[in-house]
């Protein structure tokens, strides 16, 4: 695969010579390595050194010996292999001075290092993950990070092959973006970013004052992809069109829902307590105890929202609540030990009489002390079909912190607002948690109900939600060029209580024709489907539009459908909004062809 042609001026013309491009490639013959001028690439040739090398003796005597010739020769190729890599490392350096020059309005190189092994490397200066994140426009330089290097790519955005999808990750980490794109982890392509590192991250932030006044001070650093909803508490959502680009959501994309500051908590420290029955002392469990008295249990599940999609809800009329788009939504592997065995620990048993709900506590505080708490019915948590999980891991790490480090409860098939985070006890009780959001928010109410007639102990909370579905590319009002007559569209598809998605239908005129669409996900037992289904469909365009209105609808096992429009199903709090998903596009013609 290396390229390579004969040289006219090399001393041997029959030998072909090795073009070096990006490294230097070694070779079994010595003879044969030499350097050509290719753009910036090093460059030598073997009569140049060859001729320094025999210099008079050569020419004075014709007699000179085979052993002679053939140790010049040896000589000559490992002369040119210590200058070619020399010329090399002088190319690298070249580069990464010229990355430095042109970041230099961002910042002011140290100082050259004392140290003799640092003066013949570049030397790159350290930053803090708050100074990348100010680097997200062209004007103030696009920078991104990968592993514990700092890269300013402002002159690359116009030459990504993806286009501006690089500017996603603009201010922030590459990782989430290379864990969905997998083909970014090649050798040329590191190479090719290689070239415009300018620095390292500091892997100990500088030290600021924590606001003593700010709870949310102490909150960690998120991705700036996420679109933000509300800053204190932290609520975000990625991207839309991310969320198709992967099966399993990488967890810097997984949506942020947070009511409460996040705690800090130990894991050494840390303790979960299990409440026993009546007249029974409580189970005290250790994180350790967690990992090695239970078995691990991993399930793929998606979390979703109860407001997800409200915004659809805010056109037709004002609700109060976070205005969620589409993405408040997100599919992960989670491992951990079942809620089932844990609550066997403590002693209880299936069917136990009065046991009606399970309470859930978070170590999540407001100012006053109230923590974070929800429950879900007891049957729920003691059926081994529903597959209940006190999870410590996401997507085979360690809880985030965002996302309930150390320990999480996560209930597949139910609404995110049961899904507890930072858990620090667990209840049986013949009752409800009697928290504010297990009480009074997370319940649907009639159209007709405004907040002056509202009476939310009539109405059951939120556990199951209902079928799902929206699309997530074109994304609305975009510009949509035609390949070839046709059109692919892209979306997500979900439905709680374990019951799969069976077919999603799309229309690309408004609802008046439908095709059906492929769906795409892992293989799911009957009545545990907890993970969403991705779907895809490629259609011709309709004749001779150029606006097209494009609508999706999820059909699931038990043969629920979307509602067609959202007024029948608007609601005061804004939740439950799973209508017909319509995006507006328009389309541009190759006229070329016609």
């Amino acid at each position: 695969d290396i390229p390579s042609f004969s040289c006219s001026n090399c001393l041997f013309k029959d030998t072909p010579c090795i073009v070096l491009t990006e490294r230097i490639i070694p070779t079994l013959s010595f003879i044969r390595l030499a350097a050509h001028t290719s753009g910036s690439c090093p460059q030598t040739c073997v009569p140049w050194a060859t001729s320094c090398l025999y210099s008079t003796d050569t020419r004075s005597s014709s007699s000179s010996s085979t052993s002679h010739r053939r140790w010049a020769l040896t000589t000559t190729g490992a002369l040119l292999g210590l200058g070619s890599i020399i010329l090399y490392r002088s190319r690298e350096q070249k580069l990464a001075q010229e990355n430095r020059e042109s970041a230099s309005e961002f910042h002011t190189a140290p100082p050259p290092s004392s140290d003799l092994k640092a003066s013949l490397l570049p030397s790159h200066h350290v930053y803090t993950l708050k100074e990348v994140q100010r680097h997200r426009t062209v004007e103030d330089g696009i920078w991104v990070t990968l592993g514990k290097e700092v890269f300013d790519i402002t002159q690359f955005v116009d030459k990504h092959p993806g286009g501006d999808q690089i500017l996603l990750a603009a201010g922030g980490s590459l990782e989430p973006f290379w864990a969905m794109y997998g083909f970014h982890n090649q050798n040329h392509v590191i190479e090719i970013l290689s070239a415009y590192k300018i620095g390292e991250l500091s892997l100990e932030q500088a030290a600021e004052p924590a606001d003593l006044s700010d709870p949310y001070a102490q909150d960690p650093p998120r991705h700036p992809a996420l679109k933000i909803n509300s800053e204190k508490p932290f609520n975000a959502e990625p991207p839309a069109e991310m969320l198709t680009e992967a099966y399993i959501t990488p967890s810097a994309f997984f949506f942020k829902r947070n009511h409460l500051p996040v705690p800090h908590i130990d894991p050494v420290s840390y303790r979960l307590e299990v409440g026993g029955q009546v007249g029974s002392p409580s189970l005290v469990l250790s994180l350790e105890d967690l990992k090695t008295r239970f078995s691990r249990h991993e399930v793929t599940a998606t979390i979703q929202c109860a407001g997800n999609r409200r915004s659809e809800m805010n056109a037709v009329k004002p609700v109060k609540g976070l205005n969620w788009d589409i993405a408040a939504i997100s599919n992960a592997k989670w491992a951990g030990a079942r809620l089932r065995d844990v609550l066997v620990a403590a002693g209880y048993k299936e069917g136990v009489v009065g046991a009606l709900h399970v309470q859930f506590e978070g170590l999540d505080r407001d100012l006053a002390g109230t923590s974070y708490g929800a429950s879900i019915p007891y049957h729920v948590a003691m059926s081994s079909d529903h597959e209940v999980l006190l999870a410590y891991e996401m997507n085979g790490e360690e809880l985030p912190l965002d996302h309930g480090f150390p320990l999480r409860v996560v209930v597949p098939g139910v609404v995110g607002a049961r899904n507890v985070k930072w858990l620090g006890c667990i209840l049986v009780s013949t009752e409800e948690s009697q928290s504010h959001w297990q009480q009074n928010d997370y319940k649907g109410f009639s159209p007709s109900v405004d907040w002056d007639t509202v009476d939310f102990s009539t109405s059951p909370a939120i556990q199951e939600l209902p079928v799902q579905s929206a699309i997530t590319s074109p994304q609305p009002g975009t510009l949509v060029a035609e390949e070839d007559g046709t059109i692919t569209v892209k979306g997500y598809a979900w439905s709680g209580g374990g019951r799969e998605v069976v077919r999603v239908d799309v229309s690309l005129d408004g609802g008046s024709t439908w095709h059906v669409a492929k769906l795409t996900g892992e293989e799911q037992a009957t009545g545990r489907a907890w993970a969403w289904k991705l779907w895809t469909l490629t259609a011709p365009l309709p004749a001779g539009r150029t606006e097209l209105e494009i609508v999706c609808k999820a059909v699931d096992s038990s043969y629920n459908v979307q509602p067609d429009t959202v007024a029948p199903i608007w609601n005061l709090r804004g939740v439950l909004s799973n209508a017909w998903h319509r995006v507006h596009v328009t389309v541009t013609r190759d006229l070329s062809k016609n």
